[in-house]
């Protein structure tokens, strides 16, 4: 096995580690950023690469990399629930708290020059932040849990290995990623919903099931002038296999997409050792009908349906901005803000209440040190600040309600905060060094 080939399989290996790992997100269920380096920045940095996990935002910036390996892991420490107010029908009352409180996102990436003016990599990354666990507590008939159908929750996680190439054009640099996506998906506590699945055996509680798929990202950047630069980033869908066991609950008979993004950003040296950067990110939930069908009404036999209901997701912008001082060769500091658009509008928090995922406004910090020539450490710290979204209570289709309808005596409060502790290893390999592995430290 040649040098290129064990790399890529060592990255494709450490995306089905990182299947193990949900997390807290930002923009949805996508990540603030990948790799302490972005969390740091605020999620900023599509016009400003300086380390190999660049790749999973923007593959344009391979070219600006010299021959490189990063490993790392985020402890993600997250508190979410829902409470209620009023007499709730289909929700069981009370202030409920989701358990699963801490778990880890490993990353690893890995960028190569080829020549002068073109560049290869490999990242494997992950999303996440739909991971919720309520158990039989706040009891709503017949088994209990908040829909009534026993123990309730949700794990879904995505994963993803990208090979990308870079080529640059004097002041222009472009670069494309094709990306392999892996999604694993557990969904319980929905029983009581039988009766509006168009599959009641493929509803709830059939253990995890796996979806696999791709897309490619693409990306550019423009050095402006010496200090000044853009760059932007898109995504096309990664287009999956559909969710087989869960086919009587999402839109479509369990497809669920990885939705289409793009991001734009700026980054400017204030003096050679202080960079501002400022990104703007989209992401088109709208294009997946498992995510955005509207999640009322909820009629009979209507989930799982072609163009059946969803969660009712809106597409999501967020803006980041981020500084980098390097103090001094080797050390460097990092600050960030993050601010994202809720995806969860209040009409939709009923079903939601399984996936609280309303972020809005991040702080984040880091620091970078050179432990030897060759390897230096990262650490990024993110704090999510606590969110809420409140709305009335849905009713699903019944002989009272035939076209559905909200409960006028009932509201649901959905509740996020979070915090993320992210730590990298990065090692710079000497030139002309081709071994495998780093050989010394």
């Amino acid at each position: 096995m040649n040098g290129h080939s064990w790399r890529v399989f060592v990255s494709a290996a450490a995306l089905t580690v990182s299947l193990a790992a949900p997390s807290i997100a930002a923009d949805g269920y996508f990540l603030i950023g990948y790799g302490p380096r972005q969390k740091a920045l605020g999620g900023a940095g599509v016009a400003d690469s300086r380390d190999a996990m660049s790749l999973s935002v923007n593959p344009a910036g391979l070219v600006d990399l010299e021959r490189q390996m990063q490993l790392g892991v985020t402890a993600l420490l997250p508190e979410r629930g829902y409470s209620t107010d009023g007499l709730p029908r289909v929700i069981a009352p009370g202030d409920v708290r989701s358990g699963r409180p801490i778990f880890p996102v490993p990353h690893d990436a890995y960028a190569a020059p080829i020549d002068a003016d073109s560049a290869w990599g490999t990242a494997s990354y992950a999303n996440g932040g739909i991971n919720t666990s309520f158990d039989f507590g706040h009891y709503h008939p017949p088994l209990g849990g908040p829909f009534g159908g026993g123990y309730a929750g949700v794990d879904l996680e995505q994963a993803f290995t990208s090979v990308g190439y870079a080529q640059k054009f004097g002041s222009l640099s472009i670069g494309a990623a094709p990306t392999i996506a892996v999604q694993t998906i557990n969904l319980q506590g929905l029983k009581a919903f039988s009766p509006y699945s168009s599959d009641m055996y493929r509803l709830s509680d059939n253990g995890y099931d796996w979806s696999v798929g791709g897309g490619v990202r693409f990306g550019a950047q423009w050095r402006v002038t010496d200090q000044f630069r853009i760059g932007v980033a898109a995504s096309t869908p990664m287009f999956m296999t559909r969710f087989a066991k869960y086919a009587g609950l999402f839109a479509d008979g369990g497809r669920f997409d990885i939705p289409a993004s793009i991001i734009a950003g700026v980054a400017y040296d204030l003096t050679p050792d202080l960079t501002v950067m400022a990104d703007w990110h989209h992401i088109f939930y709208s294009g997946v009908s498992s995510v955005s069908n509207p999640s009322f009404p909820v009629l009979y036999r209507s989930l799982g349906a072609s163009n059946g209901p969803g969660f009712g997701w809106k597409d999501t912008d967020s803006a980041a901005f981020g500084v980098e001082w390097r103090v001094q060769p080797g050390f460097a500091l990092r600050a960030g803000y993050h601010y994202a658009t809720n995806p969860i509008p209040s009409n939709s928090v009923t079903l939601n209440l399984l996936a609280p995922i309303i972020n809005a406004h991040h702080i984040s910090g880091g620091v970078s040190y050179a432990v030897t020539k060759n390897s230096s450490v990262d650490l990024a710290v993110v704090y999510a600040f606590k969110n809420s979204v409140r709305g009335p209570e849905a009713l699903p289709q019944t002989p009272l309600t035939p076209l559905g309808a909200y409960n006028p005596a009932a509201n649901v409060n959905l509740w996020l905060r979070g915090l993320e502790i992210s730590v990298g290893w990065t090692y710079k390999f000497d030139a002309g060094d081709h071994s495998l592995i780093p050989t010394h430290l």
